[in-house]
């Protein structure tokens, strides 16, 4: 009987003694690089590290909501139609550009590229029809691909 009991207390022993081992370890690796500074010093300098990061934290917010409210107004919706405004001859060397903000709000830009150069044409978008002037099929095409 009394050797169970010594066997347990030799187990129980090699236990503890574990337990301080990892405790001991673990208070090492917490202070390893603190040049012999207080435990309470310490804590101060991590809690004004954490109000620093929870007054950047804050200040990142405010600027992600500014960027939310002004999204709506960039030009978030792009397409793209290429096409032959002759005929017979030439290739699809012209195209039409739609730039469109998230309301469906911006312009339409048509490139018509002729035999004596370059035209370029511009109109408003409203709501994803023409505001001012009416749209050509490319045009109405270039809106309904920037979806």
């Amino acid at each position: 009987m009394s050797s169970y009991f010594f066997l347990f207390i030799g187990i129980w022993l090699v236990f503890l003694s574990w337990i301080l081992y990892r405790t001991r370890n673990h208070y090492q690796n917490l202070v390893s690089g603190t040049k012999r500074e207080k435990l309470d010093g310490m804590l101060e300098k991590l809690l004004e590290h954490d109000r620093g990061l929870i007054s950047e934290i804050g200040q990142i917010n405010k600027r992600l909501n500014i960027l939310d409210k002004e999204k709506e107004f960039y030009f978030s919706r792009v397409g793209l139609v290429r096409f032959n405004p002759f005929e017979r001859s030439g290739g699809d060397q012209s195209f039409v550009i739609a730039l469109l903000d998230y309301q469906k709000n911006g312009l339409v830009l048509n490139f018509i590229y002729t035999r004596d150069g370059l035209r370029v044409y511009g109109k408003k978008v409203k709501n994803g029809k023409g505001s001012e002037y009416e749209l050509s099929e490319e045009e109405k095409k270039a809106i309904e691909k920037s979806n």
